[in-house]
């Protein structure tokens, strides 16, 4: 892999690591089908649906398809982020919010001692992957560049066509990267420069929100890969 010309500044390291991330990605997503795309691996997935056959109480969409989505809780899986988040400064409140859960959820998982509960996360389909990275990287743009007023989870009419969602996904993350390059380093050192309301943006530092972006980007797009081997292997 040539690095040879990669930046060594800071934004220009994170825009080198996304590119490269996303041309492999472009890559191992090349033939997508509409079955694979849609395709459950496991019992109880959470995927993309019409509006009439959601299977979770809060799945949300502007249109006739919707994205699965259950009832708010931590997993045991993210107890440690939990911890960070309190590290980070961040308030009981805040991370209440963060999460939607009650504040007693929050105080439940800090007061937790001894082994971390299984995280019972449900197995997601390739369409649930894009679909939620598509909303992000949308309201990622309109809560930091646009004008902040629209509700990212509603801000993409989802399809069940997976040549379509690629084309559209791949516009909307273009538009975000075209962006963020324009970026200074006042901006990249401002704190809530992105209002973006799910999670912790309005309380970092920009920085470290472009790298946020390319660690959701990246490891969902390796659990996208490791369902399209499955998906091809599978009996």
């Amino acid at each position: 892999m040539e690095f040879a010309h990669a930046r060594t500044d800071r934004l220009g390291m994170l825009l080198d690591q996304f590119d490269k991330a996303r041309e492999m990605a472009e890559v191992r997503l090349t033939g997508l089908t509409d079955d694979e795309y849609l395709w459950e691996p496991a019992a109880d997935c959470w995927s993309l649906r019409p509006r009439a056959e959601a299977k979770t109480p809060r799945a949300f969409g502007p249109g006739e398809w919707v994205l699965d989505l259950g009832n708010p809780d931590i997993p045991g899986g993210e107890y440690a982020e939990i911890g960070r988040q309190i590290a980070s400064g961040m308030t009981v409140a805040e991370i209440a919010e963060d999460w939607s859960v009650s504040h007693a959820r929050v105080e439940e998982v800090l007061a937790h001692t001894g082994p971390v509960p299984p995280d019972e996360t449900p197995v997601t389909t390739i369409a649930w992957r894009l679909c939620h990275l598509h909303y992000e990287f949308a309201g990622g743009w309109e809560w930091t560049f646009g004008e902040r007023k629209q509700d990212p989870k509603l801000m993409v009419d989802f399809t069940p066509s997976a040549s379509l969602a690629l084309e559209r996904f791949w516009e909307t993350v273009g538009r975000w990267r075209e962006a963020v390059e324009g970026v200074s380093e006042e901006q990249l050192d401002q704190v809530g420069y992105s209002q973006y309301p799910y999670g912790s943006d309005p309380d970092d530092p920009y920085v470290t929100v472009v790298w946020g972006t390319n660690f959701e980007f990246i490891h969902h797009m390796a659990e996208i890969a490791l369902l399209r081997d499955l998906w091809r292997t599978r009996a």
